[in-house]
């Protein structure tokens, strides 16, 4: 198998065959000329069931992760619910982390619960409490590894087994990780799910959302849904989408060089209570970090000791940093979790602290990083 970077370049993506072409077009049409009833060209009859500039990126995709088969879709809840929908009925169970997305969480807590799926929330870091929360009406077992915001650490391949013992589907979002840094796969997890609109488009400039699947039936199941639901992305989003992936390997290492430095400025600084990077031998989860995970990623959590309205004021007060929700672009963001993208988990389980900062750390120069984080925390 050819190395990472190789397959990100070239996976689904050989040269046009009419004119050569290096780069994939962006195939803007709705439908497809047909020689003959049902004579399909290359199986084109119809954007919404496949597009070539699509095809490319869920082929490409899928080679990246190890998998059967990738699905591309008009963004990351898409295809979050795509997924729950074809596998889930009224009356299932699922597991979610007790730190999950704020969007995962509405989609379970608001959306799927009103259609009859009963949900548990369980720390992803103690297999433990995840398996005391498994029932016999368990179809999913939902992990975020690290998880977002407070970057908690999952053994994946622990949890798989506890999937396996519960005859339950085995979902991870790789999307703080992606998969240059962790192969979920690989470990054990069934699905793996991706909000391309953060590292793997990494511009800052789509919405869009993957999975990729183990398994080919499910696959075609999955593929089934995608279809008779809609929700695809476009062709011009695929293709950029698929022209990030190209750089995501160096766009990580850049990513990772920088949030390392940033955790030493952090763990220096008087005003910050804690830090959360799995990089940090202090982190709870970084024994397992290091076990599935190759480097630590871009994104760095931290508590004020003066409490919420020092947080805030912080997130106020940065230059580089743009306040803004989403993560993954080139582009430094700072946001406050618990008055932003996670603002609809207020007064539930999973609130997270007011205290708290979410950076995701850009591929600037690192010393106008620092140095806009330091006058911003004063």
């Amino acid at each position: 198998m050819h190395g990472f970077e190789t397959r990100a370049i070239h996976a689904g993506q050989a040269p046009d065959p009419r004119t050569g072409a290096v780069i994939t077009p962006i195939y803007a049409t709705s439908t497809y000329a047909q020689d003959g009833v049902g004579g399909l060209r290359e199986g084109y009859e119809y954007s919404r069931t496949a597009n070539p500039t699509r095809t490319a990126l869920e082929e490409c995709i899928a080679a990246l992760e190890g998998g059967a088969r990738g699905l591309a879709f008009a963004s990351g809840m898409a295809a979050e619910d795509t997924l729950l929908r074809a596998v889930l009925k009224p009356g299932d169970h699922i597991v979610i982390p007790d730190d999950a997305y704020g969007g995962t969480f509405r989609l379970v807590s608001k959306i799927a619960q009103k259609w009859g799926v009963d949900w548990t929330a369980a720390p992803v870091t103690d297999a433990a409490a995840v398996r005391a929360a498994v029932r016999p009406e368990t179809k999913i077992i939902w992990v975020e590894t690290p998880t977002n915001p407070l970057l908690s650490v999952a053994d994946i391949a622990g949890l798989a087994a506890v999937a396996r013992d519960a005859g339950a589907l085995f979902v991870v979002d790789n999307t703080f990780a992606t998969p240059y840094l962790q192969q979920p796969l690989a470990l054990g997890a069934d699905v793996v799910v991706h909000s391309t609109t953060k590292y793997c488009g990494g511009h800052s400039d789509v919405i869009g959302g993957v999975l990729v699947v183990a398994d080919t039936a499910l696959g075609d199941e999955l593929a089934y849904h995608q279809n008779a639901m809609g929700a695809v992305a476009g062709p011009f989003d695929a293709w950029l989408v698929l022209r990030g992936l190209k750089t995501l390997a160096v766009r990580m290492d850049r990513h990772s060089d920088n949030a390392e430095r940033v955790v030493q400025l952090l763990e220096r600084h008087p005003r910050v209570s804690q830090v959360l990077y799995p990089g940090l031998p202090g982190h709870p989860g970084h024994d397992v970090a290091v076990k599935q995970m190759s480097r630590f990623g871009g994104m760095v959590s931290f508590r004020l000791g003066d409490g919420e309205q020092a947080a805030v004021d912080v997130c106020n007060r940065t230059k580089l940093f743009t306040l803004g929700e989403s993560l993954g672009g080139i582009e430094s963001l700072i946001e406050h979790p618990a008055r932003m993208t996670h603002a609809s988990a207020a007064g539930s389980q999973l609130e997270v602290p007011g205290d708290l900062v979410r950076l995701s750390v850009g591929i600037e120069t690192v010393d106008d990083i620092l140095a806009d984080l330091s006058q911003a925390l004063g």
